[in-house]
C-alpha cells in the first residue's frame, strides 16, 4: 500500500528544489572551475628568452603602457617562459611533441621562468605541470588548450613570444609555419584577442639571417590565416642593428668573449622592448578595441 508523503517531507523537498534552481539561476555549476590564482589581464607565453631577461623587461613595458594603448590603469600582466618551447609544443597533444613544456628538466628540475602576477618570489623558476598555477599537461589537451580549459586562465589578451627553437622548421617550410598558425588558432577560445611577437635577434649574423627567413614565413602564415591576431615582428632593422654583433648585449666570459649568443641580457631585453613599444602598443590597442 502506497504511503502519502507527509506535509513536512514535501516541504523539505520543495525547499531543496528551490535552492537548487536558485544556484543554477545564479550561474553556479560544479563543472566550471575557478580562475587560477594570479591569472592576469595580459598573459604572455613563450620560450627561454623570457626566462633570461625578457620576462621582467616585458612586465616593465606593459606597466609603463598602463592607461595607454587601450590598456586600463590597473591592467595586470603575467609571463610564463618555457625553455626550448615552440608554437608546435604549445599546441600539440602528443607526449613527445609537448615534452619541452611538460617533461621535468633532468638537470635543473625546473623548466620555466614566471613573472608579473605569476611571480613566485625571489626565485622565478618553476616546473610546468607542478603547482596549482601551471597545470598545462593533461594527456587529452595541448598545453595551450589547458591554459584556457574551463576558465583556468581568462586573459583579456594572450601574447605569444617565440622564435628561436622553431627556426629550422619555419625557415625550411612555409607549409609548416602555416600548420603551426592553424593549430594555434584552433586552440584559442573563440574570439580571444591575441598577439604573436617573434623574440629578439641573437648575436651571430648567420643565425640572425636564418631567423629572419623563419620570421618571414611565420609572418606570411599569420597574414594568410591568422588575421584575428596581430603580428609584431621582433626582427626589424633597429632591433637587428642593436643586437647583432653587439657583445655588450649578451652574457660574456671574463675574457669578453660571448658565451651565450642566443639570449640577450635583461638590460638588452629592456632596450629591445623600448624599440618594440610603438608596434606593440598599436597591436594591443587593435586587439583590445575589437
Amino acid at each position: 500500500m502506497c504511503q502519502t508523503p507527509s506535509l513536512e517531507g514535501t516541504d523539505v523537498t520543495i525547499r531543496r528544489m528551490t535552492f537548487a534552481f536558485a544556484l543554477l539561476g545564479f550561474g553556479f555549476n560544479a563543472s566550471v572551475s575557478a580562475e587560477v590564482r594570479g591569472s592576469p589581464d595580459i598573459l604572455i607565453l613563450g620560450d627561454s628568452q623570457l626566462s633570461f631577461g625578457a620576462g621582467t623587461a616585458i612586465v616593465a613595458l606593459f606597466g609603463a603602457m598602463q592607461d595607454d594603448c587601450g590598456l586600463g590603469q590597473d591592467a595586470t600582466v603575467g609571463v610564463i617562459g618555457v625553455r626550448s618551447s615552440t608554437l608546435q609544443s604549445w599546441t600539440s597533444t602528443g607526449r613527445s611533441a609537448k615534452s619541452a613544456i611538460c617533461d621535468v628538466d633532468p638537470k635543473w628540475k625546473v623548466n620555466a621562468g614566471v613573472y608579473g602576477t605569476l611571480s613566485q618570489g625571489e626565485n622565478p623558476y618553476v616546473q610546468i605541470g607542478q603547482g596549482e598555477q601551471f597545470q598545462f599537461c593533461s594527456p587529452e589537451r595541448s598545453p595551450l588548450e589547458a591554459v584556457f580549459h574551463d576558465g583556468y586562465y581568462r586573459p583579456d589578451l594572450v601574447m605569444m613570444f617565440l622564435m628561436g627553437n622553431a627556426t629550422e622548421r619555419w625557415a625550411d617550410s612555409p607549409e609548416a609555419a602555416l600548420q603551426d598558425v592553424r593549430s594555434f588558432l584552433a586552440d584559442l577560445p573563440k574570439g580571444q584577442p591575441c598577439i604573436f611577437m617573434t623574440s629578439a635577434p641573437p648575436y651571430e649574423e648567420k643565425v640572425v639571417r636564418r631567423r629572419q627567413k623563419a620570421q618571414d614565413n611565420i609572418a606570411a602564415a599569420f597574414a594568410k590565416v591568422g588575421r584575428q591576431c596581430s603580428f609584431v615582428p621582433g626582427f626589424t632593422p633597429e632591433t637587428v642593428a642593436e643586437n647583432m654583433g653587439n657583445a655588450a648585449n649578451f652574457r660574456r666570459l671574463a675574457s669578453g668573449k660571448v658565451k651565450d649568443p642566443y639570449h640577450p641580457t635583461e638590460a638588452a631585453a629592456r632596450k629591445f622592448m623600448a624599440l618594440q613599444r610603438a608596434a606593440l602598443c598599436r597591436a594591443v590597442a587593435v586587439q583590445l578595441g575589437r
